[in-house]
């Protein structure tokens, strides 16, 4: 199940908010410029598939996304507990960063956790397969997908420059609980 955590900077042990409601966690993201929302789209995939099998699987689905959603580029995120590779991967991705252009990321399986830092606050959310979340241009986040990482995403930006980031220089990722605690 999908959840949101939401935390003040200056606290980053204890929650102020907790909602398991998808109702509850898409207005409390809106009030922020964040969408999420629920998107059946099952294909027969699980995490460790290729980028271009992911990528044929969901091509109908991904053109009508990417129309939807003016993109044009899309990358995928496909990691399993054998993957030899996932400490690494994990590392890079709980270094805070900030994209220049939108981000609409899509969980296809598995699960993994956002953390969008938006003024004086964290926001985690638990992404859940079917989970489609909108991550505005500028705002500061990062990706935690666990000890044991068992995650497919997609991502979707306007074209391949967008998809390009800028770490914050910032270790804020460290401070909060992860995908696992």
């Amino acid at each position: 199940m999908s959840s949101l955590s939401v935390y003040h900077v200056s606290f980053p042990a204890q929650p102020n908010k907790v909602l398991t409601h998808l109702e509850d966690i898409a207005s409390t993201l809106a009030a922020v410029g964040v969408t999420v929302e629920r998107r059946e789209a099952s294909m027969p995939l699980k995490p460790g598939a290729s980028q271009d099998e992911v990528l044929a699987a969901y091509a109908v689905q991904l053109d009508a996304w990417m129309t939807e959603f003016a993109c044009a580029h899309a990358e995928v995120t496909s990691v399993v507990r054998q993957d030899p590779q996932k400490a690494e991967l994990r590392a890079a991705l709980l270094d805070e960063r900030r994209r220049d252009t939108e981000e609409v990321r899509y969980i296809a399986a598995g699960s993994s956790l956002l953390a969008l830092h938006i003024d004086d606050y964290v926001y985690a959310i638990r992404c859940e397969r079917h989970d489609l979340i909108r991550v505005p241009a500028g705002v500061a986040h990062w990706v935690d997908i666990g000890e044991e990482p068992h995650v497919l995403s997609i991502s979707l930006f306007k074209n391949r420059d967008a998809a390009a980031s800028h770490s914050s220089g910032s270790d804020i990722a460290r401070q909060y609980p992860g995908l696992d605690d």
